[in-house]
């Protein structure tokens, strides 16, 4: 695994050749609160940078976790189904989301300590 890179938009995620892994950063479940309930998208899915994938509805508010980049899901982490609340205790760990194939290595992400400057 390559270290973790992180988007404006609060995933997270990190590539092993061509397999991204992705989730939602510890800043955001700590924004959105209590976990309650995730969508997550079909194995075959595909998406492109930028698309809305997951579905992360807080007892607070529901967010989007976003693409980033072209890829197809080759997995989901279905823990998350009966046990949403993983991504509260490991957001960066056992609460990752998909695992996806990538189309187009698009690997803009921001290291952790740069994404720490952009939250705070």
């Amino acid at each position: 695994m390559t270290e973790k890179k992180y988007l404006e938009t609060h995933e997270w995620y990190s590539l092993s050749g061509n397999e991204i892994t992705i989730g939602i950063s510890d800043y955001a479940q700590g924004e959105l609160g209590d976990i309650v309930f995730v969508t997550l998208p079909e194995v075959g899915e595909e998406f492109s940078k930028g698309d809305s994938m997951v579905e992360v509805e807080a007892t607070k508010t529901v967010a989007e976790a976003y693409a980033p980049m072209d890829c197809v899901i080759i997995e989901v982490n279905a823990r998350l189904e009966s046990e949403p609340e993983v991504i509260n205790t490991d957001p960066c760990g056992d609460g990752w989301m998909v695992k996806a194939e990538v189309k187009n290595l698009d690997d803009t992400g921001m290291l952790y300590q740069e994404y720490e400057t952009f939250i705070s």
